[in-house]
């Protein structure tokens, strides 16, 4: 079961008929974003295996995982919103048993995400699940 800032999205989803609705939704959730501060945009901090520039930066504290991120490419910056979502706040064992591809896979963006996307969709994914692996 995801935390729920991600049921919420899930639920607003549902309510969107086409992909466009839902693909401005996302843009919209990584707008709001705060922005990553240019001293964290660093080696350490970027995910590789994106075909545009993310970074991700971890915040752990008290055994609950938190993080920050940014991308220059908009359609990115909601992803991570949603991955924000759906792990930020989140005990450091439990970050590494969410299932994100079906957690993501309830939003249908499995099917409507590029190969490129995706690819650095799960760049992320995996970033986050060593993060919070190695802080425990």
């Amino acid at each position: 079961m995801a935390q729920a800032a991600f049921e919420e999205v899930v639920e607003d989803f549902e309510f969107l008929d086409d992909w466009e609705d839902r693909y401005r939704m996302v843009i919209e959730m990584g707008k709001a974003m705060e922005p990553l501060p240019d001293a964290l945009k660093v080696a350490a901090t970027k995910v590789e295996g994106c075909a545009s520039q993310v970074w991700l930066h971890p915040q752990i504290a008290d055994g609950v995982y938190h993080f920050q991120g940014e991308s220059d490419a908009m359609i990115v910056r909601g992803l991570i919103a949603l991955l924000h979502r759906l792990y930020d706040g989140l005990p450091l064992a439990e970050v590494t048993a969410v299932d994100a591809r079906a957690e993501l896979g309830r939003l249908g963006l499995n099917e409507h995400l590029s190969a490129q996307r995706s690819n650095g969709l799960r760049a992320m994914i995996e970033r986050i699940r060593e993060q919070a692996a190695a802080a425990s």
